[in-house]
């Protein structure tokens, strides 16, 4: 017995050597080295250098003088380092060539309109994955199938129908369905629109990740008495962290830098309109004055860079959530 097993350990060595099993543990084994090494590493700088030189030269850009964006690249700035700030106090706080207000208040429109909208898909979400992964009830499957089928609506198409709904209500002859809500100048439409194109999306991923939870310990808690919603809150929640976590990178990105759905529903008013919608007037007021621009777009692209750090941890957690068992 002993010879035979020698026997097997060699075969499968000279396999792994010869390379004909590269998706067993040996494979996997050889990527990561390739990846891992002297060459992977060089390539991943490589390509993070590559990948930070224009948001590099954005800053840059954003901080000089009117006259040297005018007549020098950016790149002077490692030879002449002639460095302002009065291009985001314009940007922020004045206005001037057609513009009335500085940016501020779209920047704070963004904030109000993005966490609530980032919030609100992962706590539905949530709950509905819970409940489709671990509360068993008639039709369950068909109604997980249904969201899954959702995401390919899109999101485009559904624009307009609801705009609709919000300013007139649904009608089906004379009898009124769902009466008109007047939300027109209020944050509430973007709310519900990024919530409705989010929520299937949301639902599916999750589910995959919370049906992957142990089911023995699902089975304890369920001995000791704990609710459902027990279940959720204490067991749950904790546990699908990194993923929530991802998800709402995700779903925060978009929504920041959306200007489709900010445009339909919130329209282009100081009071709700987000950052995007100002960034667009600012390409059309202060076309030739660059200094400005890169200033407004660096504005709008440190929030989420600081969300993105601030998650990065739950992130890489996420994505590997699910990649191997045991």
């Amino acid at each position: 017995m002993s010879g035979a097993k020698d026997v097997t350990d060699a075969t499968a060595t000279t396999d792994g050597a010869d390379g004909a099993d590269t998706t067993g543990p040996t494979g996997a084994r050889a990527v990561r080295r390739s990846f891992s090494g002297p060459l992977g590493s060089l390539f991943v700088i490589v390509v993070t250098v590559l990948w930070t030189i224009p948001t590099f030269g954005l800053l840059a850009t954003s901080l000089r003088p009117k006259q040297e964006v005018a007549t020098s690249g950016w790149w002077e700035v490692f030879t002449h380092p002639e460095l302002i700030l009065s291009n985001y106090h314009t940007v922020l706080f004045e206005g001037g060539f057609g513009v009335s207000a500085g940016m501020m208040p779209f920047l704070v429109n963004s904030l109000a309109i993005s966490l609530p909208a980032t919030v609100f898909p992962l706590v539905i979400a949530a709950m509905a994955a819970y409940a489709l992964a671990w509360v068993r009830f008639r039709g369950s499957d068909t109604v997980f199938f249904v969201i899954f089928a959702l995401q390919v609506v899109p999101l485009q198409m559904a624009l307009i129908p609801l705009l609709q709904l919000f300013s007139g209500g649904a009608h089906l002859g004379g009898l009124t369905i769902i009466p008109a809500v007047n939300l027109s100048g209020t944050y509430a439409p973007v709310w519900l629109a990024h919530t409705m194109f989010a929520l299937p999306l949301a639902t599916f991923l999750l589910h995959n990740f919370i049906s992957q939870l142990p089911r023995d310990l699902m089975e304890a808690a369920i001995m000791d008495g704990a609710s459902h919603f027990k279940i959720f809150r204490s067991i749950v929640l904790p546990l699908c962290t990194p993923a929530l976590a991802s998800f709402a990178i995700f779903e925060f990105l978009w929504v920041w830098n959306d200007l489709l759905v900010a445009l339909t529903f919130a329209g282009g008013t100081p009071e709700v309109a987000p950052m995007t919608v100002r960034l667009a007037q600012l390409s059309g007021s202060f076309g030739g004055r660059w200094e400005l621009l890169t200033a407004g777009a660096f504005l709008s692209l440190i929030i989420p860079l600081i969300v993105f750090f601030a998650l990065q941890r739950y992130f890489v957690r996420g994505l590997l959530a699910g990649s191997v068992k045991g």
